[in-house]
């Protein structure tokens, strides 16, 4: 008995890129069956960019695409949407990034799709919401970014804006696409009906910058925040300020300097100071004296202090690497991290052995990395497998639609498939 609780879903995946691609790649390695729908002769432009070997998959399809099937379908001839309108008929979800109106402009409208198969879900990511006034503008990663309020408040104070590496756009809208799909299916299974399922990038981006919006309310309200570093010595605005490295979570933090910073870039760790640690910090650096003196005993009298105590403590690590201020650290139950680089995370035991990062074959490749599920189950066992090479199971699905080898031949030499 199988254990892939999305086992018997059948996706059809019109994504492409980044966003579409992770949410369906989640729903893969869950146990659906995900058809990725590509352009002959050309595919997901993915497969093309940023190549480290020359004519195979680059690493930013395969990383996004694994235990996909490939579907290659040119949708604008007849034939094409025959086979595409069998394919409907046989699923429960497509997913779609196109630009607005793409889909309708293909002859498969929700009033169509519905028609064909009432139980079938729709699920798209946007840009921006339908009615929002720029919804008709065309959104990558750093656009969303910068709309939805993450790089306004990202970076340090006498600096521009700035980009998160992590792909709070993309990878983070797809995630939010996959909850309303797997929601979705939950409905269809009380109602028996389909239904459109929409999440827009600069939604999801702003979904992930919640704290900043309470941060902006409180702001207006008394004029400061206290746990930023602007505070009580700088001036504020009446907007959340970028906030450098500060723990924006109400406790103190900052990335500090440990032995060997000179030479390399992420000698750092990041350092909380959170209340209830404060006696355990003073006694992991030797400071002692601050426990019970009034100028440092509170949250309130450190903050004035507080870049004064984090230069202390960047003294109390000048003679330790990350990992063994970590070490020491972690004795005292005190929040703190490396700061580690993708070299040291790629080979990072406890995430290979955990599935977080996965070793996988690919046809052409050969071996490489991808990320694994960061969802972890107890009784669900998540095996990732390498992308499809471009059209590798067309014909396989097109059998499974009741088409014969003769016409499949057709379809090839019409450049249907």
């Amino acid at each position: 008995m199988s254990n892939k609780p999305l086992e018997g879903i059948k996706i059809i995946d019109f994504t492409h890129v980044q966003a579409g691609p992770a949410c369906t790649q989640m729903l893969a390695w869950f146990g659906a069956d995900v058809i990725k729908v590509e352009r002959p002769g050309s595919g997901d432009v993915t497969r093309s960019q940023l190549r480290d070997i020359p004519g195979v998959d680059a690493l930013y399809f395969t990383m996004l695409n694994s235990n996909k099937r490939s579907l290659t379908l040119d949708t604008k001839s007849e034939s094409g949407k025959e086979i595409l309108t069998k394919l409907i008929k046989e699923s429960d979800v497509l997913v779609e990034n196109f630009g607005p109106g793409a889909l309708d402009r293909m002859g498969f409208t929700w009033e169509h799709i519905h028609t064909l198969n009432p139980g079938m879900i729709v699920a798209s990511v946007k840009g921006f919401s339908d009615g929002h006034h720029y919804e008709d503008l065309k959104v990558y990663e750093n656009v969303a970014q910068c709309a939805g309020g993450a790089a306004s408040t990202t970076g340090f104070d006498d600096g521009p804006p700035t980009i998160s590496a992590a792909a709070l756009g993309d990878s983070n809208t797809g995630m939010h696409l996959a909850i309303g799909i797997l929601t979705a299916l939950r409905g269809r299974d009380k109602t028996g009906q389909g239904q459109k399922v929409a999440v827009s990038m600069q939604d999801a981006v702003l979904n992930l910058c919640r704290v900043k919006m309470r941060d902006q309310q409180r702001l207006d309200r008394v004029g400061y925040l206290e746990e930023y570093p602007q505070y009580p010595h700088g001036k504020f605005d009446d907007y959340v300020p970028r906030g450098g490295n500060a723990g924006g979570g109400g406790q103190p933090g900052w990335v500090l300097k440990c032995k060997g910073w000179e030479t390399d870039a992420n000698a750092y760790i990041y350092f909380t100071i959170q209340g209830h640690a404060w006696a355990p910090i003073c006694r992991a650096i030797g400071k002692d004296e601050w426990i019970d003196d009034p100028a440092y005993m509170t949250a309130g009298a450190r903050q004035d202090k507080i870049m004064d105590i984090f230069a202390t403590i960047e003294i109390w690590l000048a003679d330790k690497t990350k990992f063994e201020a970590v070490d020491i650290l972690r004795k005292f139950d005190i929040p703190c991290a490396p700061v580690m680089t993708m070299k040291e995370l790629l080979n990072d035991e406890s995430l290979r052995a955990s599935g977080t990062i996965a070793e996988v074959d690919h046809k052409e490749r050969g071996k490489y990395f991808t990320v694994g599920s960061p969802i972890k189950f107890s009784e669900t066992t998540v095996e990732i497998t390498g992308s499809p090479l471009l059209g590798e199971h067309t014909d396989e699905v097109l059998e499974s639609l009741g088409y014969t080898s003769q016409q499949i031949a057709g379809f090839h030499d019409q450049k249907v498939v």
